[in-house]
């Protein structure tokens, strides 16, 4: 494991791997905030510091007695907030957080254990080790990792106005000009799919060749498909106590992503599906243009 000393490579390396998407992490946050907000931590256990980048050292020392005060969310990352400082956690690839009413054995793959004065344990859970856990005492706005990113989705700052005005210019694939967290954070590779489907835009035209008319349409469509997602999620929130701490909203029906070959579920067009920046691009030649 590479130190964590390039906050760029940080960076670019959970652009190019986007999961969970932003729904997933917003769901986490408001399953685990009424069982930690408020409670003082007792202890900490860190079994594995070995993340995608090692976790704070003494982070045990630095949480313990400290009582949280709320947990917000920026894109994707959990900022877990006390008095003396910020707690922040990216959950990578496959992390997952919940909470253990019981006592329960760690797993081979139960990394780090918060315990709370309430008796409950907040578990993060990471097969493949490519999350993160990092202690701030600075404000984390200004840390390297935040302090570039764009507005959030369901902000009043995204816009057809901004967007139609950071897009002049850019002869950047729409698709990737969403995607860019530079432009606007936690718009995924599914969302981006959906959005784009939903506004009737083609994935591959120049983000600066799209009107302001057009630039509207994709932020509302933009605010509803996540809007969407995160209220989906909201309904298993109870996962997140005793369970595996995944959310299910990925279970809604989605109208491109992941269909290629398949019907449009508005024209019966056969979706067509190409590779664009790795990434899977999912979309209908007759409704998107």
């Amino acid at each position: 494991m590479q130190a964590f000393s390039d906050p760029s490579l940080f960076a670019a390396f959970y652009q190019e791997f986007q999961v969970p998407e932003l729904p997933e992490v917003e769901t986490t946050r408001r399953g685990i905030e009424p069982h930690i907000r408020h409670r003082t931590i007792t202890r900490v256990i860190v079994r594995q510091p070995r993340l995608r980048w090692p976790v704070t050292p003494g982070l045990e020392q630095a949480l313990a007695g400290q009582q949280i005060r709320q947990v917000r969310r920026r894109a994707k990352y959990l900022l877990v907030e006390t008095g003396s400082g910020t707690l922040v956690i990216h959950l990578g690839m496959s992390g997952s957080l919940r909470i253990l009413k019981q006592p329960q054995p760690p797993q081979k793959h139960d990394h780090i254990d918060i315990q709370l004065d309430s008796g409950d344990v907040l578990r993060y859970t990471d097969p493949r080790r490519f999350g993160a856990m990092l202690w701030l005492t600075e404000d984390p706005a200004e840390h390297p990792l935040l302090r570039e990113l764009g507005p959030e989705p369901l902000d009043e700052v995204l816009s057809g106005d901004y967007l139609f005005e950071k897009s002049r210019g850019r002869s950047i694939a729409i698709k990737s000009f969403i995607m860019d967290s530079h432009v606007v954070v936690g718009v995924g590779n599914i969302y981006a799919n959906e959005a784009l489907f939903l506004s009737g835009i083609h994935p591959q035209r120049a983000a600066g060749r799209i009107s302001l008319q057009r630039y509207q349409a994709l932020a509302e469509q933009i605010k509803r498909v996540l809007a969407r997602s995160i209220e989906q999620g909201g309904t298993t929130l109870r996962d997140f106590v005793g369970g595996d701490g995944k959310p299910g909203y990925f279970q809604q029906t989605l109208q491109v992503y992941g269909r290629g070959g398949k019907p449009c579920r508005a024209c019966g067009e056969t979706l067509k599906e190409i590779r664009q920046g790795q990434r899977s691009t999912v979309y209908c030649g007759q409704c998107q243009r």
